[in-house]
């Protein structure tokens, strides 16, 4: 028979069996002492009970630190996941033991999270942790420990921005910008749709003005990749400055982020002074929900607008499937209309 005491505010159940000896654990209800007093006796008696003491004493604050010093530094994207573990280890799942975390705990976690971040954001999260149980068990020796993260519903993925560029917009935030260099990284992102930080991270070294070809050693899909320059690309960047340091913009991400947030702000201000000016209705959507990143969604969908093969341009962009491109192409349906009466016109021409 087990045995409950109830100890400053807390309930101790103790189970002792002859092959165990005793065994105990501190619960903050009567009612949780007993459920676990049952199974830990269910077990023993079927001959399946497994020590989970370690699991009961180790938090999910005190593993997802060890996360952090042995696997994160292992990961691509290591500065990215620590800031994601940072939220995890301020929740109310740190202070909790790994073996008392269940699905409902997740699911608590996921709904409190979804409040105020993205559904990728959360997606990511609950990644982290189902690795983390994973590693605790194969790796750690946890012994007891079931996967929660495993028991609840993942937020999905949202579909790809459908975002380009709108007419006159680009000009407008040209104009509107306050950095020397943002218009030309902005003009050079569309020519070769790279990311923000591949953009940032380039020194010359990468570039071969013979060749007109520019080599990212790394990429964020791990692989080595060469972007094609074209003309206009190759003529930004020999108007540019030499920086002693070698780096051909010498920004950081960040401040690339911010001098395009900026410069899009001031474009729409500007923009809505002029329509009431004009006594016009200004539009709901023109300089609005525009990120850098819109860039490489435009250059893309740009570069099938000029008849570029499929292969072709996830040998640029370094898509590794056509559904991973797909996300970030949007094709003018008036664009394509105007294709389909070329085609036709030549179809007429040639029976």
């Amino acid at each position: 028979m087990a045995m409950f005491r109830k100890r400053s505010g807390s309930w101790q159940a103790l189970v002792k069996r002859k092959v165990l000896g005793q065994i105990g654990r501190t619960f903050d209800t009567k009612a949780d002492a007993e459920a676990w007093a049952r199974q830990v006796e269910t077990e023993v008696d079927r001959k399946t009970y497994v020590d989970r003491s370690e699991s009961e004493n180790t938090t999910l604050g005190e593993a997802i630190e060890r996360y952090q010093n042995e696997i994160t530094p292992l990961k691509k994207g290591a500065r990215q996941e620590i800031s994601k573990i940072r939220n995890i280890k301020s929740s109310f799942l740190s202070k909790m033991s790994l073996a008392s975390i269940r699905g409902k705990d997740i699911a608590e976690y996921r709904d409190f999270r979804l409040k105020s971040v993205s559904n990728g954001t959360v997606r990511h999260e609950l990644v982290i942790i189902s690795h983390l149980f994973n590693i605790a068990t194969k790796e750690w020796g946890l012994a007891g420990l079931e996967n929660p993260v495993s028991k609840v519903r993942i937020p999905r993925i949202p579909q790809g921005r459908d975002r380009r560029l709108l007419p006159g917009e680009l000009e407008r935030i040209d104009q509107a910008s306050e950095s020397l260099f943002l218009s030309k990284i902005v003009r050079f992102a569309l020519e070769t749709a790279m990311r923000q930080s591949e953009i940032a991270g380039m020194d010359w070294n990468m570039v071969n003005i013979k060749k007109k070809t520019l080599t990212l050693g790394e990429t964020k899909n791990g692989e080595r990749r060469i972007v094609p320059l074209s003309k206009d690309a190759i003529d930004i960047l020999s108007g540019l400055p030499r920086n002693i340091n070698g780096m051909v913009w010498n920004l950081t991400s960040h401040a690339i982020s911010v001098a395009f947030r900026r410069a899009v702000t001031r474009a729409r201000q500007t923009y809505i002074h002029e329509m009431f000016s004009a006594k016009k209705k200004p539009d709901a959507k023109y300089l609005l929900d525009l990120n850098f990143h819109d860039l490489r969604h435009e250059a893309t969908s740009r570069f099938f607008e000029m008849g570029l093969a499929t292969e072709k341009v996830m040998t640029i962009t370094g898509h590794k499937t056509y559904q991973m491109l797909k996300r970030y192409t949007h094709l003018k349906p008036e664009n394509l209309a105007d294709e389909l009466d070329l085609l036709k016109q030549q179809h007429s021409r040639n029976p």
